[in-house]
């Protein structure tokens, strides 16, 4: 095929299909192939592990100015290889992966999956369903070990709000996690780098990663690493966080106004981790709004978030708690109130 010019290579078959969809979504049609002879599969790799992306000649400047806008840098005619974000993330995560296909599909979003026609990209939601169970019992071995003179329940307090996604999404965070995420386009334009079940999510998928990777000692070296700070936190005496709905009901009444209304404005994810959206309104008026994975940690977030509007600098009530489980005072966390049940049950 004369007519066909390369216009991208890569090592990497999520990056090829990645590009493949970009330029799909601009009405190129582009071809993976290689130089392996006779190959029947739809994504042929040489015998470097090369993957190449031709399309028409005709067609090519556009090709790579598309390639060129979206990526912001190319190098000699080639995408800057998604490699140098992943080494650059593994430095971040303290962790070095021997199957860096694992970190890319760790970080690869469903919308990305879906928007593929190839069917060639594989998304995290089975890693962050095996992530999510590594994680459990991670933290229950780290309870059990470091406070025998906690009971069940105070155990278990403690792992609901460790593992909670808010408490996930503030550690995805110091990661930059969002970052690094591959999105679809409708995603993309959502902010779902900022969103918090995208980015709790994400970091479970990451867990599992590396246990599939370098077993269970690895990943629990990994969360032992990251979750060393909010272990220490919950040796402080006043460690349970703050009931927001409470506070924000003592505001409310202390300022002659009605009591507050939480209303679940939305449900979305299967049944094994429920995302609810949930709405804070006073007089009728929508004053905050959050999700959660429980209606009551959607409760207290959108309680904390209202509190914090309406109070805006006023002093902070005598034995306050910070947002979130290892926040810094920045607001963006919260705690989960006592009564609130572990953000899921699966565990291995």
């Amino acid at each position: 095929m004369s007519d066909l010019v390369v216009i991208f290579r890569t090592h990497s078959d999520v990056e090829a299909s990645i590009v493949r969809s970009l330029l799909d979504a601009h009405g190129i049609r582009a071809m993976l192939s290689s130089d392996v002879p006779h190959s029947v599969l739809p994504l042929t790799i040489n015998g470097l592990g090369e993957v190449r992306l031709s399309v028409l000649a005709s067609e090519a400047d556009q090709a790579q100015h598309i390639i060129e806008t979206h990526r912001a840098e190319v190098v000699k005619g080639q995408v800057v290889h998604m490699r140098d974000d992943v080494a650059a993330l593994e430095d971040r995560l303290g962790y070095q992966f021997r199957q860096p296909e694992l970190l890319e599909r760790a970080l690869t979003h469903r919308s990305l999956a879906n928007e593929d026609a190839t069917g060639a990209i594989l998304d995290n939601e089975s890693l962050e369903f095996l992530g999510d169970a590594v994680l459990g019992f991670a933290i229950a071995d780290m309870l059990f070990r470091r406070f025998p003179e906690y009971d069940e329940g105070q155990k278990s307090k403690v792992k609901s709000l460790l593992v909670s996604t808010p408490t996930l999404a503030k550690l995805a965070r110091q990661l930059q996690l969002g970052e690094a995420l591959m999105l679809g386009r409708g995603e993309e334009k959502t902010g779902g780098r900022r969103k918090q079940a995208l980015l709790a999510d994400g970091y479970e998928a990451i867990i599992a990663a590396v246990y599939v990777d370098g077993g269970i000692e690895a990943a629990r070296a990994f969360i032992m690493r990251q979750f060393a700070p909010l272990i220490e936190e919950v040796r402080q005496p006043d460690f349970g966080g703050r009931d927001y709905k409470s506070a924000l009901q003592e505001y409310l009444q202390g300022h002659d106004h009605p009591l507050p209304e939480y209303h679940v404005a939305a449900e979305s994810g299967p049944d094994h981790r429920k995302l609810f959206q949930v709405e804070v309104r006073v007089r009728g008026e929508v004053v905050a709004q959050a999700a959660g994975s429980s209606k009551k940690e959607a409760e207290q977030e959108a309680a904390r978030l209202a509190l914090e509007k309406l109070a805006g600098s006023e002093p902070a009530a005598p034995g306050e708690q910070r947002a979130g489980v290892g926040d810094q005072g920045s607001g963006d966390e919260t705690r989960t109130s006592e009564s609130e049940q572990p953000r899921k049950t699966g565990e291995p």
